[in-house]
């Protein structure tokens, strides 16, 4: 990152002490025992950086490489980081979506160049969606865990599916630019800060695409930082997702989708 980026991200995120503290909510997508040795190093780094606690966007099913529950030492690393404050949320089902003939350019659009084919909630049908949902609650339940939320893989969660989601009881999913509280219909808008590094330009486009973004988080109730197992491999981009960190904590509690939630609802009650 260069010493402009660091500089401007230090004076856009100064604010009095006598301010009230705000949110950052740092969520790591695509946890799967696959991409574990990536998972371990960015909850141990982001915590070195001041987010104690993270939300972990689990897939079931992770690119049909085999269902979660058959790592038993996975399920237990999950256990203990649950215990320890951090949220498992559950992130699609295969986290895949197979190309279909006679597609639009929407849906080419979105499933293919927006994602790289990983929008497997964009046009599910409610039936299959809702099948998908309350078999991986199952599954996590099963396995110990408690998660509240469902996120779909790109934010791409359909109208159907959505539905789905809420029948299958989740209490809340996000998108790109809002959190929605299923259980009490409140939207909120929260615009996450995400990196592509499928490319070279991609990660050009990010970086100063994120640089500008972080000039709109100064004054949001919550921020939001979403990372990627392959964010961690380009020195460029980890290092500016880091620094951003550093500059929201000062001002901000790290905490998870999960609790903070919780914290709305409390406070529409008094």
């Amino acid at each position: 990152m260069t010493g402009a980026s660091a500089t401007s991200f230090s004076s856009l995120f100064a604010l009095s002490a006598e301010a009230d503290r705000a949110a950052l909510i740092v969520s790591v997508h695509d946890v799967a025992p696959t991409t574990r040795p990536w998972i371990e190093d960015i909850i141990t780094e982001v915590a070195h950086h001041g987010a104690a606690v993270c939300s972990l966007l689990v897939v079931p099913d992770y690119h049909h490489r085999g269902c979660f529950t058959e790592d038993r030492a996975f399920v237990r690393w999950l256990q203990d980081l649950e215990e320890k404050g951090h949220e498992i949320v559950i992130h699609g089902y295969f986290h895949e979506r197979p190309r279909r003939s006679g597609e639009t350019l929407t849906q080419k659009f979105m499933t293919r160049l927006y994602t790289g084919d990983e929008g497997e909630f964009f046009d599910l049908e409610y039936e299959e969606a809702l099948r998908r949902v309350t078999r991986a609650r199952e599954e996590f339940t099963k396995s110990g865990l408690t998660p509240r939320g469902f996120i779909a893989p790109a934010w791409l969660l359909g109208r159907e599916a959505e539905r789905a989601v809420a029948d299958a009881e989740m209490e809340y999913t996000t998108r790109l630019t809002r959190i929605h509280d299923l259980r009490s219909g409140a939207s909120y808008p929260a615009r996450s800060v995400v990196y592509s590094v499928r490319s070279s330009w991609r990660r050009t486009v990010s970086l100063a695409w994120n640089d500008l973004l972080a000039r709109r988080l100064n004054d949001s109730p919550v921020a939001r930082v979403s990372l990627h197992p392959p964010d961690r491999d380009h020195p460029a981009i980890w290092q500016q997702a880091l620094r951003l960190i550093d500059c929201l904590i000062e001002n901000r509690t790290a905490t998870t989708y999960r609790d903070w939630i919780a914290e709305k609802r409390l406070q529409q009650r008094s």
